[in-house]
């Protein structure tokens, strides 16, 4: 008997689970269902342009959906085109690995501000996400950007270089546009702790100093050290390399390029305040603890900012007939196994990646989570395996009327996008976020128009597409 699996997200995550499943000794039959046309999640949607290294986890994550056991099925919205209910009528395993795409609150005074930006928003926008605008505010000339991951130093790298830096990436031209009328010359980076516990990977952290405009600036107040952060640093190569860096730039004087980054330890935001609008930063210095914590001094500077970015971590999202903890703001599980609010596993029903554990940990992460929860599955679901239609989830669609994105569809579109990159950018173009280098009209998630690339039957590049009423 063949295994029908569904996995909702064809981010890594559920691109992972599914290689397992396919390398395992089960007869497997896999749909990956995808609310965007496009492959990829994060990877396409959350990294800086300037990173094609990290994007070249897009090679691997294609080969799996080539894959003859798997078929991508994407533009089907989980919840409004197929319900949880529906999906398993058609499987005998539903995996959801939908990630987290929304900006974590910080919880203090106004963080509602017109100039208070999710930095996850910011970073959709320069991706190019079809759900967001093709326009972003950039008039401000000071910059604050909250958080010390490598969140933070995307957004302030994009901040601070110019917008012609990025003409070797596959920006659009709206944001390359945006970025060459952006008027941001000093972009500050803020950090709650010490220099010992940033979770800046060495690698990014050394790219802030390449641009040829752009100073890097790590003041020397709050640059502290104690016995545990040396502990710390002795246990962990990553904050050893990031400290080497760090303390290479520490007191060092601008060179006089024209845009700046400036790197701030021990400051916690505690009010961002203006009237009306974004107008300054309030932080309070933090001072080390002797436990690897920090705690306030009661010692506050106001900073004159225009714009203040959070970038302090995503946040997953509730899903239609799914239980959800909103405190942890994962879907309540066992291993994987999705569990009732009274704790009882819920049959046939699976989580991995962010939406099982939270948004943290690396791609390699990602691989171990999947394992653990296709291990429940293979365990629970393969006796029970039933006869099921394979086409049953292709009729239901049709009689939605969903014009399902298909992987062919996809790599006519990823050629397509390339194609139009290659007059701007060169051979560097690569493929990223739907029509990422034509620079067209935004989109709404869903297509629209069963318009393709010319000569192709591909549903919607972006130009097809239509924005959201």
């Amino acid at each position: 008997m063949t295994l029908r699996v569904a996995i909702v997200g064809a981010g890594p995550a559920g691109i992972y689970a599914a290689d397992i499943l396919t390398k395992s000794d089960t007869d497997v039959s896999i749909d990956l269902i995808e609310r965007l046309p496009a492959p990829y999640g994060l990877v396409r949607y959350g990294v800086a342009p300037d990173h094609p290294r990290i994007k070249e986890i897009v090679k691997a994550l294609q080969r799996v959906l080539g894959h003859d056991d798997v078929r991508f099925l994407g533009n089907v919205n989980f919840g409004e085109d197929i319900k949880l209910e529906e999906l398993r009528d058609y499987y005998d395993a539903v995996i959801v690995a939908t990630g987290a795409m929304a900006d974590r609150d910080l919880g203090i005074p106004g963080e509602e501000l017109p100039g208070s930006f999710g930095a996850a928003d910011f970073v959709s926008w320069y991706d190019a996400h079809p759900d967001v605008p093709t326009t972003w505010p950039l008039e401000a000339q000071h910059v604050a950007v909250l958080g010390a991951g490598n969140v933070a130093l995307d957004v302030a790298r994009v901040l601070a270089k110019t917008g012609d830096e990025m003409l070797s990436t596959d920006i659009p031209a709206h944001v390359h546009d945006g970025l060459v009328a952006k008027k941001a010359t000093d972009v500050h980076v803020f950090a709650r702790r010490g220099p010992a516990y940033a979770k800046f990977s060495p690698l990014e952290l050394r790219e802030l100093a390449h641009s040829p405009n752009v100073d890097v600036i790590v003041h020397p107040e709050g640059f502290e050290v104690d016995d545990a952060a040396m502990e710390h640093i002795a246990k962990n190569k990553q904050a050893k390399m990031v400290m080497n860096t760090l303390s290479n730039w520490v007191g060092r004087d601008p060179s006089g390029k024209p845009h700046r980054i400036h790197l701030h330890f021990m400051e916690q935001p505690v009010e961002i305040g203006g009237d009306g609008v974004v107008q300054f930063l309030r932080t309070e210095r933090t001072e080390l603890v002797g436990d690897h914590s920090v705690r306030p001094t009661g010692q506050f500077t106001d900073w004159e900012v225009q714009a203040v970015y959070r970038a302090v971590g995503y946040r997953s999202t509730a899903l239609p007939g799914l239980p959800f903890d909103e405190r942890a703001a994962v879907v309540p599980n066992d291993g994987g196994r999705v569990l009732d609010l009274d704790g009882t596993p819920i049959p046939g029903t699976y989580v991995t990646g962010w939406i099982k554990r939270g948004p943290i940990g690396l791609i390699g992460h990602t691989k171990s989570d999947a394992a653990e929860t296709i291990g429940h599955v293979l365990a629970e679901t393969v006796e029970t395996a039933a006869a099921r239609r394979p086409d049953g989830i292709d009729a239901h669609l049709a009689e939605r009327g969903v014009k399902v994105a298909t992987f062919e569809h996809w790599e006519r579109l990823d050629q397509h996008e390339i194609a139009l990159g290659r007059p701007r950018a060169g051979p560097a173009s690569r493929s990223a976020s739907a029509t990422r280098c034509s620079g067209s009209a935004p989109a709404r998630s869903r297509l629209t128009s069963s318009a393709g690339p010319p000569g192709t039957d591909a549903p919607g590049v972006r130009s097809a597409w239509v924005r959201s009423p």
